[in-house]
Parts: structure tokens; sequence; C-alpha cells
């Protein structure tokens, strides 16, 4: 094994799995992740082989860059509008940098916090114009508050270690603590994925097995050396023939017993043996573990799939799972993407009615509420459903059939001759 000096120890901390460092020592990985109590090595790529993993980053981070984020300035009536005009509008809602589409940044920024408990985003200027926001890996990132209360932020790259200053990064912090990183989810329910990982291999080489130990050989004959009792090399010869059947691939094959061999079959139930209630339980809990319903991921039971309608699962859904993490990542952009001179007249916010254009019955109902009170207008509905204004569509109406009690008790008007 290497010997590590300090300096490159301390620089291989930073990296991570698939990152060209030239580390490649598994005992190292193994001490960094740590080991689960099931005997796994629970690393962030390890993890994502799980498909109730992949599914819940999935669901998370898919959802949240589909949401529109919009910058709006407040107006003095108390209502608000799109501020176009702005530079940080282009930036957020148009193209974050060079390479990449508002969807794809906020997919990746919510994966990171999903997986590693911290996001950071470097803001690019020129000048004092914000230009691109550039997410940065958060597994390179070291972060370390200083004896003057600040944060110091190392970033490792291929060409090296670089400083960031403080106010340079848009840092989003997952659940944590100490109020300078977030958690990192993976280490530290490696035990709970671990386990999932431990009965998953269980059940694929159960699976690969095409006989799956579900009987035994005995010999009623025997040689010299006793009934019943198989030579060395007899052994060897027996074991070869049965790999022939014993594989996926040669299951079906026909198998001839000879020399006084007797197959006697045995049943192992996987449900039995608690195969399938192992795994089914441990969606529940990484799913618990990410705070997604189990439902939202293909796991449907009557425990868990209890909304009666899509809009209603929706509804479950953005209030438990969603709406913390948007408002996390709001209020973080707010603090350090607008300046302290316009943070009176500026902010950012979620269109959560996205999450309505899948559900055509829950979008109308919507609509129809809001004409017949009268708080939003026509002109204003073909608006979000992308359509053109019409003459006449920015009155305002109400349902005439609601009159008061009052009106009730006034005499009729006469009819005149």
């Amino acid at each position: 094994m290497k010997l590590w000096k300090p300096g490159r120890l301390r620089a291989a901390l930073q990296q991570w799995l698939g990152l060209p460092i030239g580390l490649t020592e598994t005992g190292f990985w193994q001490e960094w992740f740590g080991t689960s109590s099931s005997g796994k090595s629970v690393s962030v790529d390890a993890a994502m082989r799980l498909s109730t993993v992949w599914a819940c980053v999935r669901l998370l981070s898919e959802s949240v860059s589909t949401l529109p984020l919009k910058l709006y300035r407040r107006l003095p009536d108390g209502s608000r509008e799109a501020a176009t005009d702005h530079p940080l509008y282009r930036v957020l809602c148009r193209s974050p940098n060079i390479e990449m589409t508002p969807q794809r940044f906020m997919l990746m920024l919510v994966a990171s916090i999903c997986l590693r408990g911290n996001a950071y985003i470097e803001k690019k200027s020129i000048g004092s114009r914000l230009v691109a926001l550039v997410p940065l890996l958060p597994q390179c990132m070291s972060v370390k508050r200083l004896d003057n209360g600040r944060l110091h932020y190392l970033y490792s790259e291929a060409s090296g270690q670089r400083p960031i200053p403080e106010k340079q990064l848009l840092h989003i912090r997952g659940f944590g603590l100490d109020g300078v990183c977030g958690m990192l989810p993976i280490a530290t329910g490696r035990d709970i994925f671990g386990a999932s990982m431990s009965a998953e291999e269980a059940a694929a080489k159960v699976f690969a097995n095409g006989l799956q130990a579900s009987g035994f050989l005995t010999v009623e004959g025997g040689t010299a050396q006793g009934a019943g009792t198989l030579t060395k090399e007899q052994r060897e010869l027996l074991r070869k023939s049965l790999e022939e059947f014993s594989s996926s691939k040669n299951a079906g094959k026909t198998m001839v017993l000879e020399a006084g061999l007797k197959y006697q079959g045995i049943t192992m139930n996987p449900e039995a043996a608690q195969m399938l209630e192992t795994r089914a339980f441990n969606v529940e809990e990484i799913c618990r573990w990410f705070r997604v319903p189990p439902f939202m991921v293909g796991h449907m039971t009557k425990q868990s799939s209890w909304a009666a309608s899509v809009e209603a699962q929706n509804l479950h859904f953005l209030t438990n799972s969603l709406r913390p993490l948007l408002v996390n990542i709001e209020q973080e952009i707010n603090r350090c993407l607008i300046d302290e001179n316009e943070a009176e007249e500026l902010f950012v916010e979620f269109a959560v009615e996205g999450l309505l254009r899948a559900d055509s019955t829950g979008r109308a109902s919507f609509y129809i509420s809001g004409l017949t009170h009268g708080w939003i207008n026509r002109n204003e509905v073909r608006r979000l459903e992308n359509l053109p204004p019409i003459p006449g569509g920015e009155l305002f109406t109400v349902q005439a059939a609601m009159i008061s009690l009052e009106s009730l008790e006034r005499p009729a008007p006469e009819k005149s001759p």
C-alpha cells in the first residue's frame, strides 16, 4: 500500500469516486464512506444502483426542475409582475450558463442536495453584473469556519485547489445540525442503504442460480469406504456435472441420475424466507429517508396509496415533500443573488401550479373558481394556458345567481303599462 503524504491525503479527501484522481485503493474509499452493519461499503454510486434511491432522487429533482422559477417585482398596489427587464431574470429563467437550460440546472442542483446534502453554485460576474451560474461538484468542496466567523471554501479540480470567496458562492444546504453544511444522507443512513443493498444482492444470487438449493442428492450404494460415501474424485465429477444445470441459462434441462443417485426435492419459497417482505420494507425505509410517499415511486399498497385522486396525491406530495425544498431554494437565491438595495422590491418564487398541468380536471376547477368569484379574469387564464388574449377578457366577472338575502326582501319593481 502506498504511503500517503499529509498534503496528498488532504487533496484526495476532496475528491470522489468517478473523478480522475489516481486513487484506486478500495480500502481508502471504504474507510472514507464507512461500512454498514450489513458489511456493504456504501457510496453514492452504489446507492444509486438501488431502484428506490434512483426513483426518489429522479422524482424530487425532475419535479422541482419542471416547476417554473420566476423573478418578480413587487408593485405599489401589492401585486407583482415578472421582472423580465432585470439581468437576473435572464440568468435564472432563460440560460443559467452557456451549457445548461434552467431545467437541467435545477435538476443537478436538487440531485446534489438529495445525494450530497449540499449544492454549490459559483457566480460569474462582469463587474457587478451577474452573467452566469456554474454548478460545482459538492464532493470536491471543502468548507470550514474560520476564527473570524466567516466560511472558507476550497474547491479541488483537475488543475489543483482554489479558494472561492464566500460572496461568489450560492450555497444551498440540506438538512444539517451545524449551520455550515448539510448532512450527507448516504453517509448518515449507510445502514439503511447497506441493508437494502444486501437484500438485493441476496435476491440476485437466488435468481441467478436456477437450481437454487431446491433438493439434495443421496447415494444408496457407495464404495468400499462405506455405504453412501463418495470418493473425492466422485464428488468433483458430480459437482462439475451439476454446474451444467445450476445457472438460470440452463433452466429446464433434464438431469440424468446414475450410480444409485436419488434426488429429493425441497421447497424454498422466497416469500416464506421473508425475502419479499424485506425488500418491500427496504423500499419504505428509503422513501422515508428521502421524504417521498412510497406510492410516488410505484410502491402501491393499501396503506400508502391513500389518496383518492391525482390532485390529492399531488397536493400531498407538494405539501410534505416539495414545499420545504422549494422554500429552501427560494430563500437562498433571494439571500445570495439579489442585492440588498433591491431585496424589498425583487424576489424569486416557484410556480407550483405547474404540478396541476397534467390534471386537466383539477386545472379547470381552479380556473372556474377564479372566474366565478372574480379574482382572476379570462385573459389571465388564457395566459396561463399559453393562449393569446381575447377582446374584453380583462373584465372580472362573478356568478350573477348569487344575491344577498336583503335583496330578496325588496319588492319587485312595477312594470310600466
